[in-house]
């Protein structure tokens, strides 16, 4: 039977308990817990320790980053507990994540909810941006959606702090599908514009049901879905895109720039979608529209003002008559059985 004990310590594997194995990655093994401390679920992230490795970089790196991150839409770091086989990350326990979501609820979202959800992605990234951080692995399954519908970004295994002045990165970074064209290009020297190709990725796969660029196998075919929509870059519309160290201009397939809604037909069928998608999904990096701003977007202009004045700890569900309203797949199958998560669900 569990005791909840109030005089348990911080930073104890004896302070919460393991309730179930939620999933397994090439580093790491999570469960759902619950905390010995005040009752509350959480997921354990184990990270194992092989005496020759130490602790993988990814963990020190995301540990140092979480630890200072203080927001109602990134996932928040309780604890970490550290012995000589293994070393746990205690975060809040969120029920499931934006991948499992869309896959519930296949054929598109709601678009209220999408702009709830939306405005959520971006208030979150506005603030690590602000912090000088970059996600750099943005993607539905990184995504955790609460009961409440609140989002929270987690797995900041990839994520770096931006030192001013700008520093170059690795160019490997970023699902296939939501890296951006000057990535893929071989840029190194990117910002916060790389998460908000990510972003709009998303923002189309939520109203659509289906990935914006998706299906291909490596980065040249990646590139190609991409310029068949947004246009062939030229030198008058991408400065210095001819200089990247992947560009080769015998890859250059001519295409012409299509209208978004034509493309996406839900785009065009959203007040204020497909101009939003647009500004954030632009191959010129410096052109593309920061979270700061895409918050002000008409987009937006239906949800309360009440919203901008919130503070960084309280989620947006907190202004009165704010709520997650239900898919249609709900409201026709309202006691449709939910599936259980996959496998490799990751709800840390």
């Amino acid at each position: 039977m569990f005791q909840q004990r109030k005089g348990l310590p911080f930073g104890n594997a004896s302070s919460y308990l393991n309730l179930e194995k939620l999933g397994e990655g090439s580093y790491a093994t999570v469960y759902k817990g619950i905390s010995r401390i005040n009752g509350q679920l959480v997921a354990l992230k184990v990270i194992s320790m092989k005496a020759e490795e130490g602790v993988p970089f990814t963990a020190i790196r995301e540990a140092s980053l979480l630890k200072g991150l203080k927001h109602a839409n990134i996932v928040l770091l309780h604890d970490i507990i550290q012995t000589r086989e293994t070393l746990t990350f205690v975060f809040e326990y969120v029920h499931t994540d934006l991948s499992q979501y869309m896959a519930q609820h296949p054929g598109g979202l709601l678009p209220y909810n999408v702009r709830l959800f939306m405005f959520q992605l971006l208030r979150g990234l506005a603030y690590i941006h602000h912090q000088h951080i970059l996600h750099r692995d943005l993607k539905p399954q990184n995504l955790l959606i609460s009961y409440l519908g609140e989002l929270k970004l987690a797995d900041f295994g990839l994520a770096r702090a931006k030192s001013i002045p700008s520093q170059t990165y690795s160019s490997e970074v970023v699902t296939l599908w939501y890296r951006p064209p000057d990535v893929l290009l071989g840029a190194t020297d990117y910002s916060s514009d790389l998460d908000i190709w990510g972003a709009g990725c998303i923002f189309i796969e939520m109203l659509q049901g289906y990935p914006a660029f998706s299906g291909v196998s490596d980065a040249f075919e990646q590139l190609e879905k991409i310029w068949s929509v947004i246009g062939t870059p030229t030198e008058e519309t991408w400065p210095g895109v001819s200089q990247l160290p992947n560009y080769k201009a015998e890859w250059l397939t001519l295409s012409g720039k299509q209208l978004f809604g034509s493309v996406w037909e839900r785009l065009s069928r959203t007040m204020g979608a497909e101009d939003l998608a647009y500004k954030m999904l632009k191959g010129c990096p410096r052109k593309r529209i920061s979270a700061e701003d895409a918050l002000l977007h008409k987009f937006f202009s239906t949800l309360p003002c009440q919203l901008y004045q919130l503070s960084d700890v309280r989620s947006i569900f907190t202004v009165p008559g704010l709520s997650l309203k239900p898919e249609i797949r709900d409201l026709i199958f309202p006691h449709r059985k939910v599936s259980q998560p996959a496998a490799h669900h990751k709800p840390w």
